[in-house]
């Protein structure tokens, strides 16, 4: 376990240095002033932290590993090449292929958010992470491990013809960690100028007013706010800086304990 913590190449422990930064700016200048540092359902949440931190993590690795290399075998019977050698970004300068995975995976992963609040049985996983009533840094990780499957499940393809080097791979993760702690965050942060193209805590705080604003939402973006700009999903009014209430309707009768979360959408009836 010690291993895990402290090797510095693992994504693991820079998840811990990013959550203990962001946790030291939310006591030195924090935005809701009057919201506790160990809020209700903290202890849940840092459950989450771990759990979809790493350990989900690596057990739908080993699952995708398996998948992949059976998906393989099926492309080398047909005579074609596999989505993995084709490596489109192979010769790319690093930085490069940083820039190019940012946006198209930040953009699929815009899609697939959309989804998870449109396709019912998909929303019903989502609550989850809708189900935080405080928000602050660690509201990031509270989502149920069936996202790691929709999200990988339908992003693998595009990204994986990209053939990235790993070293970008992990710094795209710790960089999408980084964002999302501080877009979840209790920071009156917006980015200035660059509002309409980041996202930020002061945009993402309205994705999760209880209120819905359009057909299913608003403000779907993860890192670049400028999809939902584009795309007529953004929603952010003039005279207010944050919602009244945070949520989803009904919430009163979605379960509050751990073990029960984890089930829910499964056993949910439809």
């Amino acid at each position: 376990m010690l291993n895990i913590l402290w090797n510095t190449r693992g994504y693991f422990f820079w998840l811990l240095a990013v959550s203990l930064f962001c946790w030291i700016l939310e006591r030195v200048v924090p935005w809701r002033r009057d919201q506790r540092a160990f809020r209700k359902q903290i202890g849940q949440d840092y459950f989450w932290l771990v759990f979809n931190g790493h350990y989900a993590g690596v057990l739908i690795a080993y699952i995708t590993s398996y998948l992949v290399q059976q998906t393989n075998g099926v492309f080398s019977w047909w005579h074609v090449p596999s989505p993995a050698s084709i490596r489109l970004l192979s010769g790319a300068p690093l930085w490069a292929q940083f820039v190019i995975l940012l946006v198209v995976k930040d953009f699929l992963e815009w899609c697939v958010h959309n989804l998870l609040h449109r396709v019912p049985w998909l929303w019903e996983f989502h609550k989850l992470h809708h189900s935080i009533k405080e928000l602050d840094w660690i509201g990031n990780m509270r989502f149920h491990w069936m996202e790691i499957v929709v999200y990988k499940g339908l992003t693998y393809l595009p990204l994986v013809v990209l053939g990235v080097d790993g070293r970008v791979i992990l710094w795209m993760a710790i960089f999408s960690t980084l964002i999302g702690h501080l877009n979840h965050s209790n920071l009156r942060i917006s980015w200035g100028p660059l509002f309409y193209v980041f996202n930020s805590a002061r945009f993402h705080v309205w994705h999760h007013d209880i209120i819905l604003r359009g057909q299913a939402g608003q403000n779907f973006g993860v890192i670049f706010s400028a999809w939902d700009w584009l795309l007529g999903t953004a929603y952010m009014p003039k005279d207010k800086e944050q919602p009244d209430a945070l949520g989803f309707e009904k919430m009163d009768e979605y379960p509050d304990g751990l073990l029960r979360r984890l089930v829910y959408p499964l056993m949910k009836r439809r």
